[in-house]
């Protein structure tokens, strides 16, 4: 951004430019105002929320993908993969919340100042197929007595699940076999829909003209 300072501007001879460019000469980083805390190892960045959160100064929600201007900071490293703590005030109110990444789990923790909504739960309930964690998957190159079991569990269950496939297609038959006739039966759904719609939205002119 410092560089833009020697746009259209003039520069006796007698100024010489060393290492660093014109950034280094006027003083200034590159950043501009995002380094101001650059000397306490802090820098201003775009922090989009990851997961809709709760904001425990307001009580108000906060939705996932909205923006804020964070001080990024490292606190830690987990092997080689630095990990960041990301501190943002709340549009909101008056309040500040941390959040951490978590590279060991792909995810960010928050620290303090606001709650997770929860929305998640465990995919294995309504049996679906998940992928296997890293301790399996370690333990299936390892042990191979496990892998050989663990073989065995998954065709008994792919035998298992094999009548509940063999109904839903079949049912997918039935209800798809006449692909004229499921149109029609849908678009007439939608026809005696869009009449209420357009009955009600009618009366409330006319009640609106009386009024």
């Amino acid at each position: 951004m410092g560089e833009r300072k020697g746009v259209n501007k003039y520069y006796p001879r007698t100024m010489t430019l060393g290492p660093g460019g014109l950034n280094k000469f006027l003083g200034t980083h590159a950043l501009r105002e995002r380094a101001r805390k650059i000397d306490k190892g802090i820098i201003i960045i775009r922090f989009e929320m990851p997961y809709n959160i709760w904001c425990e100064g307001c009580k108000n929600h906060i939705g996932m993908g909205v923006r804020y201007n964070a001080e990024k900071k490292k606190v830690g490293m987990y092997y080689t993969t630095p990990v960041y703590e990301f501190n943002m005030k709340c549009h909101l109110c008056d309040n500040h919340f941390v959040i951490r990444a978590d590279p060991a789990n792909l995810d960010y923790v928050i620290q303090s100042g606001a709650r997770r909504q929860e929305n998640r739960w465990d995919p294995t309930q309504n049996e679906q197929v998940v992928p296997e964690t890293k301790e399996t998957q370690k333990r299936l190159f390892d042990d191979s007595m496990f892998k050989l079991e663990h073989g065995s569990e998954d065709k008994n269950s792919a035998e298992s699940s094999k009548p509940k496939l063999a109904r839903l297609f079949n049912r997918n038959e039935d209800v798809w076999a006449d692909c004229y006739t499921a149109n029609q039966k849908l678009r007439a759904e939608f026809r005696k829909r869009n009449c209420e719609v357009k009955q009600t939205a009618a009366q409330d002119r006319a009640l609106l003209k009386k009024i």
